[in-house]
């Protein structure tokens, strides 16, 4: 099973590279971010053509979740984090497919820091880290996929002496994703590549990707049942070089579901806490 994780930084604009990309890759499992686009304008029906059931979370202009399923509807299990009713961005989905559960995820920016953005990102932080802490205890096979916005160290950034002041580099920043990762996630592409500066972003500007100064924080963090059945993990590198892309590159696992086959969720099941 391939599941990727991609944002996509406009849906609308970006949607003929999304395409070409599935039709290239055939990733079983999509999570997407930044759709940048309102619930109605969703391009559902081109998705479909393309052999993808979707669900999403959309937000006029901002933000934006969605997770597809080649040849497979995922059944939602819910949208939003616990922990603040007032908080309205589309930025958290979960879904059941082929019997893992999926979590697509949008983490705040957070710039400028500090600031009232950085206190809405590690406070959104904390909601994440309870809902993974509860997925944890149900012992289902989850991966949480997405744009963390964070650089958990000094290999994930191209010169870390740049970046203390950013709220995606921040001491506070990295102690979160941490304490995330110590509840007992694995952190797939960082455990296939243990020594490589591997990046998945590449701002536009001053030629950033052909200077190759990068950023990882698109991650996909695997629960202790899934660890076991990683085969591997990349980044789709040329698709950041294309025209008209997308300054995140998509970021894929492959797993060896016969590994975890007596675990995975059956349709019945996939109500959660």
């Amino acid at each position: 099973m391939r599941i990727a994780t991609f944002n996509v930084n406009g849906i609308t604009s970006r949607l003929p590279a999304l395409l070409q990309w599935l039709e290239e890759t055939q990733p079983d499992v999509a999570c997407l971010q930044e759709l940048k686009a309102p619930q109605e304008r969703f391009p559902e029906a081109a998705l479909n053509e393309a052999g993808y059931q979707a669900i999403w979370h959309g937000q006029k202009s901002w933000n934006g979740v969605a997770i597809l399923g080649k040849g497979v509807a995922p059944q939602e299990v819910g949208r939003g984090l616990a922990g603040d009713p007032e908080d309205l961005q589309s930025r958290y989905i979960e879904a059941v497919v082929n019997g893992v559960m999926v979590v697509c995820l949008y983490l705040p920016n957070g710039n400028p820091a500090p600031g009232p953005k950085f206190d809405y990102k590690l406070k959104w932080f904390e909601r994440l880290i309870a809902r993974a802490a509860e997925l944890l205890e149900t012992g289902v096979p989850a991966v949480l996929a997405g744009d963390f916005n964070v650089m958990p160290t000094e290999l994930d950034v191209y010169k870390p002496e740049r970046w203390v002041n950013d709220a995606l580099f921040r001491p506070e920043t990295r102690e979160a994703f941490h304490r995330l990762v110590a509840q007992g996630w694995t952190d797939s592409l960082r455990t296939m590549h243990p020594d490589e500066r591997i990046y998945t972003f590449w701002d536009y500007f001053r030629n950033a990707f052909g200077r190759d100064a990068g950023l990882r924080i698109d991650h996909l963090l695997l629960s202790p049942s899934l660890a076991g059945a990683l085969k591997a993990s990349d980044v789709d590198r040329e698709v950041r070089g294309r025209e008209k892309p997308s300054d995140h590159a998509p970021t894929w696992i492959e797993l060896d579901l016969s590994k975890v086959h007596n675990k995975l969720l059956k349709p019945e099941k996939v109500a959660l806490p």
